[in-house]
């Protein structure tokens, strides 16, 4: 019998006139929807937060009582999209094996995320859990002077960037589609967010790297955390932090598609040109749905 595996993918605002939100992830939506494996199917639900968002989330406050088995997490908010029973429902949702992949980006935007544990200490904001290292706390996009630091200028959007890998080789960048067996491009964005593994926190990686395209600095793309078992007994799921939801928007992929009227920096297109670049991309998604699902057995 074939294995269902149920993907929540969840914004963390309200759904808004002239924003972002969930419709502008419809294009990694169908991806998922169109993964044809034998033994397994993706089943997948799309949603934008309650519109109350001082209130429970009715989804998230229960996802632990949910049938779902993985959470795909755009905060795009700046620091107020999930409230305390929120929180709740995401960590015991990972406690009993959920897979959770947190996205968000520059400055202080998703920094809600910081409420989640080890899969929140993995991001870093500007007035909240900022990086490090001093000379990184200050901004390195140039292109747009409203936006602050972190926002790390990986290319235009609608344009890709050629990541590094960090070594060994880790499974969701795997493609042996590739003449390289690995995924080497991702879509670019004029600011990206910060992530790294939390501190003390064996189970965490940098799996791999950006590189601005203003300064020359190195910046993490994405975290991978593994299976592993908390102080309490609990088998946690895997999760992924990723440096910005826009690998995924629908604008990235492809700039045809309308964005915001806040967006006014220049669109590139050469994702949309280079097959093997828009290949990697699928393929990274691909990769994700399986790789975040819970062992046999947890959750749903």
């Amino acid at each position: 019998m074939a294995r269902t595996v149920k993907i929540l993918i969840q914004t963390t605002i309200p759904r808004r006139t002239d924003d972002w939100s969930i419709e502008s992830l419809s294009l990694m939506r169908q991806e998922l929807a169109q993964i044809d494996e034998p033994g397994v199917r993706f089943e997948v639900v799309s949603r934008d937060r309650a519109a109350d968002p001082t209130s429970a989330d009715p989804v998230l406050s229960r996802l632990d009582e949910s049938g779902f088995d993985e959470l795909w997490l755009f905060a795009l908010d700046q620091g107020e999209g999930l409230v305390s029973a929120d929180c709740s429902g995401i960590v015991r949702f990972r406690q009993r094996g959920g897979g959770i992949l947190s996205v968000r980006d520059h400055q202080d935007m998703g920094a809600s995320l910081l409420t989640l544990g080890s899969v929140g200490a993995a991001h870093h904001f500007q007035s909240k859990n900022p990086e490090p290292d001093p000379e990184r706390r200050a901004p390195d996009d140039t292109e747009t002077p409203s936006i602050s630091w972190p926002n790390y200028h990986s290319g235009r959007n609608g344009d890709f960037q050629v990541i590094t890998v960090v070594e060994p080789l880790h499974e969701l960048l795997r493609n042996p589609d590739s003449p390289s067996g690995r995924i080497e491009y991702l879509p670019a964005h004029v600011h990206e967010g910060a992530v790294a593994p939390p501190p003390g926190d064996a189970s965490a990686r940098t799996i791999a790297r950006g590189c601005s395209q203003t300064t020359g600095r190195y910046f993490n793309l994405i975290v991978a955390i593994e299976r592993s078992m908390d102080g309490h007994g609990n088998h946690l799921g895997r999760a992924v932090a990723e440096s910005s939801f826009h690998h995924f928007a629908d604008y990235n992929w492809d700039p045809a598609r309308s964005c915001p009227s806040f967006v006014t920096e220049p669109a590139g297109s050469a994702l949309k040109k280079h097959p093997r670049a828009a290949a990697d991309i699928r393929r990274y998604v691909r990769n994700l749905a399986f790789w975040l699902a819970p062992a046999r057995g947890e959750v749903g």
